[in-house]
């Protein structure tokens, strides 16, 4: 039976995968749930019944290979299956996201960018821009699920309306405002508000407690 896995599991998901592959050589090969709670200030119990869900790897008293469990969570998170997508919103933002080259080893794969007013034919790394009225026959052509939104808050539904219509299953958006979609569509919000608020907090509670 697969698993069902909630979506605070699947953002803690890559902070372990992160970590994980952030060590040496040198390091032990073996890891434990407990070891990876201490290493990212999280509890033991937590990073034991998430590694459960995605691994059956776990020994007692020995751990996980942490080569199998890399492994394991990739996997799981689909980074051995490339995603193509599509970006709406070809600014600065747009331009920048599609030319980062990290999203490969995240198995995302931008095709290309589109803009009502395109500025450039392709990125510096060479990803095309095309006109919006391209939109629909790339994306039937290509067999695109994946939209990614990088356009003014203002116009994000519009967008978002028409990245379904053109047969979009999953939907990314750096916009600041909430979408409108059926049911059977995700949407990731990139809120960096929202993370700068975290982030925010924390230095005050950290203030608070040196005084």
């Amino acid at each position: 039976m697969e698993k069902k896995i909630s979506k605070a599991v699947l953002k803690r998901l890559p902070g372990y995968l992160s970590y994980l592959k952030g060590l040496s050589d040198s390091d032990s090969p073996y890891i434990s749930a407990t070891t990876l709670a201490n290493a990212l200030g999280m509890g033991d119990v937590q990073v034991r019944k998430d590694l459960a869900m995605v691994s059956d790897g776990g020994r007692p008293k020995v751990g996980y290979l942490r080569e199998a469990l890399v492994e394991d969570i990739e996997q799981f998170l689909g980074y051995d299956n490339t995603t193509d997508a599509v970006l709406i919103g070809a600014g600065k933002l747009g331009q920048a996201l599609m030319d980062h080259t990290g999203f490969d080893e995240y198995g995302l794969n931008i095709l290309a960018g589109f803009d009502v007013n395109p500025t450039a034919k392709a990125t510096e790394d060479g990803k095309p821009i095309y006109p919006m009225e391209m939109l629909e026959s790339f994306c039937h052509e290509n067999k695109v699920l994946m939209g990614i939104i990088t356009v003014p808050a203002p116009y994000a539904q519009e967008v978002c309306d028409k990245l379904i219509k053109c047969g979009i299953k999953a939907i990314w958006t750096f916009a600041t405002v909430h979408l409108e979609v059926p049911p059977h569509i995700l949407v990731q919000y990139e809120n960096m508000a929202t993370s700068l608020a975290v982030l925010s907090m924390h230095l005050q509670a950290h203030i608070k407690e040196k005084k």
